[in-house]
């Protein structure tokens, strides 16, 4: 069970007036039913088991860039997730404590409470369940529980950030995890020259935009798996790029054929800022992501019946790529909390 929180408690995270009319001028039945299932939500929505609380938010800011979360005292969750870089950090490969890297690109966090489970191959069944998998792991932030836990209690500033958001003083794991959780719950996309045009600008976007738009629900099948407000429908698939010994969602259902070399269907939003591109930052432009899609990626059992060649011409691909850049909203300047020391 959910908790919606209304946007009057969230005025400062979420784009304001997301209710529009729609219109069109062509097939306007169709159409408009289109634009709408893009239409942004009016609210985040919260676990019962952990309601959103300002003063819980307000505490998981600051753990989120907070660099005592790694042992090295260098990393927080903010080095893999800048706000600056939409959540992301615009490395093919996310870099930890190891210098070395890991294996896979740091997806972005905006309008992560709506696209559970997470990671590429879903292995965190929900926001809560995240934490200290990072936080844990010997070549991301390599710092065991129990020495964050200490780290924090001996802060005054935390222990009584951890009381106004829990009632007492207590630190714990599964407290860190929570107060994180409804943080990033709160990372949402802003409004796009997109969400302008499906409230009724017509200006908002331009005539390639529109037709690349058109070509993104028909012809190109982007909206077989990059649906609704954010832009993904939340599966796994094999979009035929995985080469190697990561099979993604597959090692947990090893004897599914279409889930070997299935990874999540990532967001759009503020794709044009996002590069590189697939779950191994494999891919580095956008023009390159829609010919990989166009030629139909690599014919195997497990990849996708909806990957197949498109036959796009060069005009399609350019409508294409001017439709997914509106779908990037304006920069903001990143607001970073003042930590307790």
């Amino acid at each position: 069970m959910r908790l919606w929180v209304s946007l009057t408690l969230l005025t400062a995270l979420l784009p304001a007036g997301l209710s529009f009319a729609l219109t069109t001028a062509k097939a306007p039945d169709d159409l408009t039913k289109v634009r709408a299932s893009y239409r942004r939500p009016d609210s985040i929505p919260f676990p019962s088991s952990n309601p959103y609380s300002e003063a819980k938010s307000a505490l998981g800011e600051m753990l989120f860039f907070d660099p005592l979360l790694s042992r090295s005292k260098t990393h927080s969750c903010a080095s893999c997730h800048n706000p600056s870089l939409s959540w992301a950090d615009g490395l093919p490969r996310a870099i930890g404590e190891d210098p070395k890297g890991l294996p896979l690109r740091a997806p972005t966090l905006i309008d992560v409470a709506f696209t559970e489970p997470l990671g590429w191959d879903g292995k965190f069944k929900d926001l809560e369940s995240v934490a200290f998998g990072p936080i844990e792991a010997p070549a991301n932030m390599n710092l065991p529980r129990a020495e964050l836990v200490a780290r924090l209690s001996a802060i005054p500033g935390y222990v009584d950030a951890f009381s106004h958001a829990f009632g007492d003083s207590a630190i714990t794991p599964p407290r860190i995890e929570a107060a994180l959780a409804t943080f990033e719950r709160s990372i949402v996309a802003g409004e796009a020259p997109f969400d302008r045009w499906i409230k009724g600008d017509e200006t908002a976007i331009s005539t390639s935009a529109k037709q690349g738009f058109e070509l993104f629900n028909g012809k190109a099948r982007c909206a077989s798996c990059h649906n609704g407000p954010s832009f993904t429908d939340g599966s796994f698939q094999d979009i035929g790029v995985a080469k190697g010994h990561d099979i993604g969602r597959g090692v947990f259902f090893p004897t599914s054929v279409k889930l070997r070399y299935a990874f999540k269907t990532p967001t759009l939003r503020d794709v044009a800022r996002r590069g590189p591109y697939m779950h191994d930052g494999s891919v580095g432009t956008l023009e390159q992501v829609v010919e990989l899609y166009n030629k139909g990626g690599i014919d195997r059992p497990s990849r996708s019946p909806d990957i197949k060649p498109l036959s796009l011409t060069a005009s399609e691909k350019n409508d294409l790529i001017a439709f997914l850049h509106t779908l990037t909203a304006s920069p903001e300047t990143p607001k970073v909390p003042t930590l307790p020391r």
